[in-house]
């Protein structure tokens, strides 16, 4: 049975791995997202198919409870592969094909995507579904060994994604902005250039993300809005002797050589 949440003081565990190495906490990430997606009115969105989870380039982080049977929350990291377009391209392509190159363009050095974020109602309010497991995403990135990190964010998010590095990437869209998942809502396109010198983050977060860099596998009594909830956080990615970026920046290249403007997989409107 799993262990119920304290909501006076809040005990979980943030975790990160790859999505390949752990098909048990895929599923019930899987389950809780869509659950969160059906609550707001959301059927269907491209970062919520589920072929992520036998994606050897994603990497994924989940706010669970500490006997691994409840998941709260998580996160996704997408690495750009050249076998499959992120969930920003996918999303945004057909209405801006100027994506691909941007996407191109950073890919030379290695480049990912931060999707899925979520979080149940049952933690809500504790920081969970944003900048806890934001800056968690961009400290594992240097352990992946990419440079940037895309993000597609929902308004209320644009601020936090700005407060750990990110910045609005104004050369897609209307000013990087689109309508989507549907044509009331709003998502404005991000991205956090360099992950290693978090040069735009506050002082704060990056501090933060710079200590889960260095401890990796820490207890943190973490507070937003008065609200305390003690995180433990296994940050170190295991298997990692099963990965090579310079392979997948290879592959990448040799997939969209001279085809990085308009994949064929998309139709553009």
């Amino acid at each position: 049975m799993s262990l119920m949440l304290d909501k006076q003081h809040p005990v979980v565990r943030l975790r990160a791995f790859r999505a390949v190495d752990d098909p048990k906490a895929c599923e019930l990430f899987l389950k809780g997202h869509e659950q969160v997606l059906t609550s707001i009115g959301v059927k269907k969105v491209t970062s919520s198919k589920n072929e992520w989870m036998t994606n050897p380039s994603a990497f994924v982080l989940i706010v669970e409870s500490l006997d691994k049977e409840k998941v709260y929350g998580g996160a996704r990291i997408q690495v750009a592969d050249g076998k499959r377009l992120l969930p920003i391209e996918e999303a945004t392509g057909g209405m801006d094909s100027g994506i691909f190159q941007l996407v191109w363009q950073y890919a030379q050095q290695g480049t990912g995507e931060i999707c899925g974020l979520w979080n149940s109602r049952e933690i809500a309010g504790y920081g969970v579904g944003s900048i806890f497991l934001t800056r968690a995403a961009v400290a594992i990135s240097t352990q992946i060994g990419i440079r940037s990190l895309f993000a597609l964010c929902a308004p209320y998010t644009v601020k936090m994604a700005e407060s750990v590095g990110y910045q609005i990437e104004t050369s897609v869209g209307n000013d990087g902005t689109f309508y989507y998942p549907k044509l009331d809502l709003l998502a404005t396109t991000m991205l956090l250039e360099n992950v290693n010198d978090l040069a735009h983050a506050s002082p704060e977060n990056k501090e933060a993300i710079d200590t889960i860099r260095r401890e990796l596998n820490v207890v943190r009594l973490e507070q937003l809005r008065k609200k305390e909830i003690e995180i433990h956080y296994e940050a170190e990615l295991p298997l990692m002797d099963r990965w090579s970026l310079d392979e997948i920046i290879k592959n990448y290249y040799k997939a969209n050589s001279g085809n990085h403007s308009v994949p064929k997989s998309i139709d553009v409107l």
